[in-house]
């Protein structure tokens, strides 16, 4: 009989250590669930910011074009950098917070662009009847507005992600994680470089 009672008691710890161990594993994965969509939305914002200067560029592009003559140098800079941000984000974007290598080509990519507008609108500063335009100055407060913002949204997007990589490598989270391959892979940050993130200065006043 205390066999019997024995092996019942044993049977009702191990019950309740498979149950503790369960909602602790239920809680890990739901609160990394919960961290990694926000990383996925703040991710979506800067995305959305720099797609909103993408956007701006062909009217930029055409409105300097329209009224001055430059170097088909600069205009071609532009368009290329274009085109490598373009070529990049064609592809599973969301997918560039789980792969580091992707990220900082998307991020060497947009710093190219950041480049080559910073040497177009350099060379505005010779044309000061474009710069007295309306259509020039509406576009240089959308730039500017969109510039302020990528900075603020890539700042927010390290702070999400720096808050999911903290959680993720404490322990026994980073054990759990590692069960579910890439999905709860540590996220990449934006890294200030030289030159790269410096917003162009698209302030023409005299």
């Amino acid at each position: 009989m205390k066999a019997k009672w024995y092996v019942l008691g044993c049977l009702g710890i191990l019950i309740i250590g498979v149950l503790i161990v369960g909602l602790s594993f239920t809680r890990v994965y739901n609160r990394l669930v919960t961290l990694n969509q926000a990383v996925q939305a703040q991710w979506g914002q800067v995305e959305n910011v720099y797609q909103r200067r993408m956007d701006l560029i062909p009217n930029l592009v055409a409105t300097v074009k329209g009224a001055a003559k430059f170097e088909k140098s600069t205009f071609t800079a532009v368009a290329e950098a274009r085109s490598r941000v373009g070529q990049i984000t064609s592809g599973k974007v969301q997918n560039l917070i789980n792969n580091p290598e992707a990220f900082r080509k998307f991020e060497q990519a947009q710093a190219g662009l950041s480049s080559a507008l910073s040497r177009l609108l350099v060379t505005v500063e010779r044309y000061p009847n474009l710069k007295a335009t309306q259509n020039f100055q509406d576009l240089q407060a959308q730039l500017e507005g969109t510039e302020n913002r990528i900075a603020v949204e890539r700042m927010r997007y390290n702070q999400v992600a720096q808050g999911f990589n903290t959680y993720r490598q404490s322990f026994p989270t980073n054990i759990i994680a590692s069960f579910f391959g890439s999905r709860f892979a540590p996220k990449p940050y934006f890294k200030a470089k030289q030159g790269a993130a410096t917003p162009p200065k698209v302030n023409f006043g005299n």
